[in-house]
């Protein structure tokens, strides 16, 4: 990771404000997800019925053990994506891939509005977030209007770009948090995901707790 306000490409690369966390030269790179999430991210036609499939029954059957996991230090870079981030919370957000709401009930007091949206039917039912709105849907097709939404939030999940340029305001933001860094096993570079969005947005990004955050701003 770049610090001390470096720029590369179109992100800017801000210094982290805690004790740093080492990540692993090539992070987790042979996880099986790993290439499903470049694929996606790169490729229009790479997300297929038979995947979202695949992922939607990995997902329900994680759901049950999903909320035991430890999610205290993992909201590090979230709130430090909130408040660096250069974005004013408000309006209607969308947390896309909520899984049980670990992070749900912090988000839902940012914005007028918070939709969590998750593909796995069980990891909804599951949720232990009451403050916030939840719906079944796949992040390739989202149930919103064009133009819609203010904040869209991704932690650990898939990036579909279409649908992210589609549904964004024109002073829209995306929140971008692998909450393990390179070691999380949905991760994208904050140059990847900059590069899978097409030129359109620019970005800010640094780390806190062992997690990286970017947001990124429409042109």
């Amino acid at each position: 990771m770049r610090s001390g306000g470096a720029v590369d490409s179109n992100v800017t690369y801000l210094s982290r404000l805690d004790e740093g966390v080492i990540s692993e030269i090539g992070g987790n790179a042979d996880h099986p997800m790993r290439k499903v999430t470049r694929q996606v991210a790169f490729d229009p036609g790479g997300w297929t019925l038979e995947r979202a499939s695949k992922v939607t029954k990995l997902f329900d059957e994680m759901a049950l053990t999903w909320k035991d996991k430890d999610f205290n230090s993992r909201v590090l870079p979230v709130l430090d994506a909130v408040a660096r981030g250069g974005i004013k919370p408000a309006g209607i957000g969308i947390e896309l891939g909520c899984g049980t709401g670990a992070y749900s009930s912090m988000l839902s007091a940012y914005f007028d509005t918070l939709l969590c949206v998750d593909i796995s039917f069980e990891m909804l039912a599951n949720s232990t977030s009451p403050e916030s709105f939840r719906i079944r849907g796949d992040g390739s097709n989202l149930p919103f209007p064009d133009n819609s939404v203010d904040g869209l939030v991704c932690i650990n999940t898939l990036l579909f770009p279409a649908e992210v340029d589609r549904i964004l305001k024109s002073s829209g933001y995306l929140v971008w948090v692998s909450s393990s860094g390179n070691q999380t096993p949905i991760y994208l570079s904050p140059d990847d995901v900059c590069d899978a969005l097409g030129g359109k947005f620019v970005g800010v990004s640094s780390e806190a707790g062992p997690g990286t955050w970017s947001v990124f701003h429409r042109r």
